[in-house]
């Protein structure tokens, strides 16, 4: 990740990875928990969300990821308040867990005891919501750019705004998934790469990746013909 200007920018850096990194790693975790635990169900792996009833594991990694997203201070407020929203509907999703087809109906579950059809609706909801503002996040605040853009920077731009339409896409196919009646186990597939999106993203605005991030010499070289297009303009 190279040299850093000072303890705070290295923060947050340190921060970014750290989101980008449990997002990667949280459905082949919960995966891996879940699939050496008692199976009540072949329906246990049909999304991250089932797994919550058979492993710790999407608690474990959600609920880190969600309070780091709700106390993160961005540079720009607006990146600060899609942040925090974003961690209060990741720490929706854990608290009010979705319904599966092992559980009797009406059963009380999650950390407000609430009938699980009930908790399947914000459940639901909560997550859909999460990647929208994750989407969002990507595609309007982490490509912004200051009075110098670099060819790195615009290579990274263009990697935030994949990931961000790429994050809308997916919530718009699971929509059709859900009303289309495909197979059950499509909405795993989803989740993880709606994952992987996430977590590119941030590791990228983390700067986990050196190739791709700017240089000195990218920064001097930028300003310099910065420079002579304002002069001879």
């Amino acid at each position: 990740m190279g040299k850093f200007s000072s303890k705070e920018e290295f923060m947050y850096l340190r921060i970014r990875n750290v989101c980008g990194l449990l997002g990667v790693i949280l459905p082949w975790l919960a995966l891996f928990s879940a699939g050496i635990a008692p199976h009540p169900s072949k329906e246990w792996w049909y999304s991250i969300s089932c797994t919550y009833y058979q492993s710790p594991a999407m608690v474990g990694v959600l609920v880190p990821a969600a309070i780091v997203l709700i106390a993160y201070v961005a540079y720009d407020k607006w990146d600060s308040i899609l942040t925090s929203l974003s961690g209060i509907f990741g720490l929706c999703i854990v608290l009010f867990p979705c319904k599966v087809s092992w559980i009797a109906a009406g059963t009380r579950v999650g950390f407000f005891q609430v009938p699980m059809e009930i908790s399947h609706i914000v459940h639901s909801v909560s997550a859909a919501l999460f990647f929208i503002t994750i989407a969002l996040n990507s595609l309007l605040l982490f490509t912004k750019s200051g009075p110098v853009m670099t060819e790195r920077k615009k290579i990274r731009n263009r990697i935030y705004r994949i990931c961000g339409i790429g994050m809308l896409a997916g919530e718009v196919v699971f929509a059709i998934v859900m009303l289309c009646g495909a197979p059950k186990w499509s909405v795993m597939i989803i989740e993880i790469v709606l994952l992987h999106l996430f977590g590119l993203s941030w590791l990228v605005k983390g700067e986990a990746f050196p190739f791709l991030n700017d240089t000195k010499e990218d920064k001097a070289a930028e300003m310099k013909r910065k420079q002579l297009t304002d002069t001879i303009n």
